[in-house]
């Protein structure tokens, strides 16, 4: 498996777009997640939320679309879609902590084979900790999706038997798109769902976990 291999981000989230169901309120986390933005096509009817306060966000604002006031959870400007709406940061969590949010999509550090979820804090020395609403998302939407690269810069993989950094939430996640693969989660286990550039027995050879 070589890196030309392996999917991009950019192609990575608009395959997570393909699967998002038509009509669904989603979040998507700050960092690559927010790509998916740019490929939800209007006639799908999806609906993105953001905790700062806003309903109906459209994809990444550009050029002359570009206002100050108008940006996504990570200060990333954006537009709007038609009939969008803003409100306040407390009934923009109450949303995420109510079960509102069909999907949301969140980057993390680990992903156990059961779904457990580690994305706000390495817990090494001098690290800066990042919660957000990344807990509230976890334990509240109806699907959470993680998008993220399979393996570390020191090659270490993501997809762990056990997380060893701090959690977010357990057995949260459904689903994990990685670069090299797809994958599904849960109380059974590791399931692959797809694989990019590479086989079942590689991964098999490549992860800690055992894969279904």
């Amino acid at each position: 498996m070589t890196t030309q291999q392996r999917m991009t981000m950019d192609r990575l989230a608009a395959r997570i777009a393909s699967d998002i169901p038509r009509g669904a309120f989603v979040n998507l986390g700050i960092g690559q997640p927010t790509k998916v933005a740019d490929h939800l096509p209007d006639e799908r009817e999806v609906v993105l939320h953001t905790e700062n306060g806003m309903l109906g966000m459209g994809p990444t604002a550009t050029g002359d679309a570009v206002d100050p006031d108008l940006t996504n959870a990570g200060k990333v400007p954006v537009t709007e879609k038609p009939g969008a709406a803003y409100f306040h940061h407390a009934d923009s969590f109450a949303m995420m902590r109510g079960g509102h949010i069909d999907v949301c999509v969140l980057g993390a550090y680990q992903v156990s084979e059961r779904g457990d979820l580690a994305n706000w804090h390495t817990g090494r020395e001098g690290d800066i900790p990042a919660v957000g609403g990344a807990m509230d998302l976890a334990i509240g939407a109806k699907q959470v999706y993680v998008m993220m690269s399979l393996f570390s810069k020191s090659g270490e993989s993501k997809l762990v038997p056990a997380c060893t950094y701090p959690l977010t939430g357990l057995g949260c996640v459904n689903r994990v798109y990685t670069d090299v693969a797809v994958f599904e989660t849960g109380p059974d286990g590791v399931r692959v769902l797809e694989t990019f550039g590479t086989s079942l027995d590689e991964l098999r050879d490549l992860l800690p976990v055992t894969l279904l």
